[in-house]
């Protein structure tokens, strides 16, 4: 069961409606544009980049979400169950346990590269 499952009871959304946003990093907006691929499209341009949901409606909890999902659609990172995820505005907030520092760098590297994501948080998982 990935995190999305487990941690939202949400299967995968309709890659066919993935689109494609041209924004600076969250944590730099004075650099320069990148492109994420997010889910779908915002339905309302106003949504903030931390509360877009998986298939572009506004959602609190759009962040964690969209984090859970590109976790899971990486083989190596697909499979922690005792990790879990959550958001502060546009912070994402780990808790619980994986299984080695390197694995940890994986889920906070991908964490970082969501759109919308401007700080990760770890102080809650435990190594080991």
């Amino acid at each position: 069961m990935g995190l999305l499952q487990k941690l939202f009871n949400l299967g995968k959304p309709d890659k066919s409606k993935e689109t494609t946003v041209q924004a600076p990093p969250a944590s730099n907006p004075s650099a320069p544009a990148q492109s994420y691929s997010v889910p779908a499209a915002p339905q309302k341009p106003d949504i903030p980049p931390e509360r877009l949901g998986l298939n572009g409606e506004y959602d609190d909890s759009g962040l964690a979400k969209r984090v859970a999902l590109a976790l899971d659609e990486n083989p190596s990172t697909a499979d922690f169950e005792r990790l879990w995820i959550a958001q502060t505005g546009s912070t994402v907030v780990f808790k619980g346990e994986i299984p080695s520092q390197a694995d940890l760098d994986r889920v906070v590297g991908i964490a970082r590269g969501v759109y919308g994501a401007k700080d990760v948080k770890t102080t809650e998982v435990k190594v080991g």
